[in-house]
């Protein structure tokens, strides 16, 4: 997988998901973006994107629960880390993805690589 917070920001395309105010600390959103299904963060007041997919065996990951930037994935227990994608502990051997997000003008964008 791949952690497109660090791709060059030419190469990405943002897009609008809600208005900033809806995603209060501690909330998270399910969106679905080009075909992958992404879930939103707002962990202190700092917004994440990741892939709801875990690598371990494809499940969603997104409804786990979260252990300060770790979310734990609700069917056998790997963890990621939220602000990078990076798988922490097994089962998972391989990082999800992650994804930039900004806010413009009272929007929260995710940035998805341009096609």
């Amino acid at each position: 997988m791949f952690n497109y917070t660090q791709l060059d920001p030419s190469k990405l395309e943002y897009v609008e998901i809600a208005p900033v105010d809806q995603l209060t600390d501690g909330e998270r959103l399910f969106v679905e973006l080009g075909g992958k299904s992404i879930v939103l963060f707002n962990l202190a007041g700092k917004l994440f994107a990741i892939g709801d997919v875990c690598s371990h065996d494809n499940g969603p990951v997104g409804d786990g629960e979260i252990e300060e930037n770790e979310i734990i994935c609700p069917r056998h227990g790997a963890r990621f880390d939220i602000r990078t994608g990076k798988a922490t502990s097994l089962p998972a051997l391989v990082d999800i993805p992650a994804y930039p997000v900004r806010v413009m003008e009272g929007m929260v964008q995710i940035g998805m690589p341009k096609p």
